[in-house]
């Protein structure tokens, strides 16, 4: 047995393990060739076929219980992330929402067959409030029948081993770079994205001058203050008849009901208004459209000599 053999044999549970792992945290890494080159090794006597699909199904529940956990805590926001690399994340949410609603056993059990709907299923079973039970037994059925098959490949065309193994350790060289190569792409769209949405937002803000003229005319705005709880035990001020809210309590929308109709207005303390821009993007996500920053925040609305007050309130129920 050449080199290639002797190192997949020797370290096969931890490469499969380590494949498995990066593909379920949505890396282009071929799990399934992974499992094929196990089947031979398994049908050779240098793998326990059995263990194998133990392993396999185990380290897939480990993955998808983190998804799935996280779709629970954080729903929609959670499937916009990991729709983050497709041309329109709200698209990408909508359409998985649908199949997931469609066909929501069948999903969990066939997933894994599918690109791109394998990242989401979990995520949406967390979000859609399947039992953990009932996701960690039809989770499991779908991860053994998808590693059964390619195992079953690899075992049956064992004697295509050599080649087999060689095409898996080929995939070794280049693992480091498609990791790096594939953070790289990831970051550079997200930072476009946050780039040309940052410039759009900058046209949309509202000055103090005109929030104060259409505070003054009675208008309906909902003013939220984003400066969090005070550092230190100074009163933080804010503009009369803010709410303040808590910006990552804001972001993922928990305990709070906002009209999608609702003009909003938001603030923070740091003049370049990036507090603002990344809960107003978040407000986006979940459909409120209306949502402005206040340009220069609060610093600037002071600058202008307009009213401030240390009386603000701190909504603790879902009404705003």
């Amino acid at each position: 047995m050449n080199e290639t053999l002797q190192f997949l044999e020797r370290h096969g549970y931890w490469l499969l393990a380590g494949a498995i792992l990066a593909r379920q945290a949505c890396l282009p890494i071929p799990a399934n060739l992974f499992l094929v080159a196990a089947g031979a090794l398994a049908h050779a006597g240098k793998l326990s076929l059995s263990g194998t699909i133990g392993l396999s199904v185990i380290t897939f529940l480990v993955a998808d219980l983190g998804w799935y956990e996280a779709g629970r805590r954080f729903g929609d926001r959670i499937l916009h992330f990991v729709c983050g690399l497709s041309g329109d994340p709200t698209s990408c949410v909508n359409r998985a929402t649908g199949a997931f609603t469609r066909h929501r056993v069948r999903t969990l059990l066939l997933s894994k067959f599918v690109v791109g709907l394998d990242a989401v299923s979990a995520p949406l079973a967390g979000a859609g409030g399947v039992s953990p039970i009932l996701f960690l037994v039809l989770d499991a059925s779908g991860a053994a029948l998808w590693s059964s098959s390619y195992l079953a490949l690899g075992y049956i065309f064992s004697n295509q081993l050599d080649l087999v193994a060689t095409h898996v350790a080929r995939m070794g060289a280049f693992v480091a770079l498609i990791i790096v190569a594939g953070f790289t792409v990831y970051i550079v769209r997200r930072l476009a994205r946050w780039k040309h949405f940052v410039h759009q937002f900058k046209l949309a803000r509202i000055t103090p001058e005109q929030l104060n003229e259409k505070l003054a005319a009675g208008e309906d705005i909902l003013l939220v203050d984003l400066q969090g709880r005070p550092k230190h035990k100074t009163e933080l001020m804010a503009i009369p008849g803010a709410v303040r809210i808590n910006p990552r309590r804001l972001e993922q929308c928990r305990d709070i009901e906002i009209p999608p109709s609702q003009e909003i207005v938001l603030y923070c303390e740091c003049p370049g208004e990036f507090t603002s821009a990344r809960v107003a993007l978040a407000l986006r996500q979940r459909g409120i459209e209306h949502v402005r920053p206040l340009a220069g925040g609060l610093k600037a609305w002071r600058d202008h000599g307009f009213p401030v007050t240390s009386k603000v309130r701190n909504p603790a129920s879902a009404a705003v």
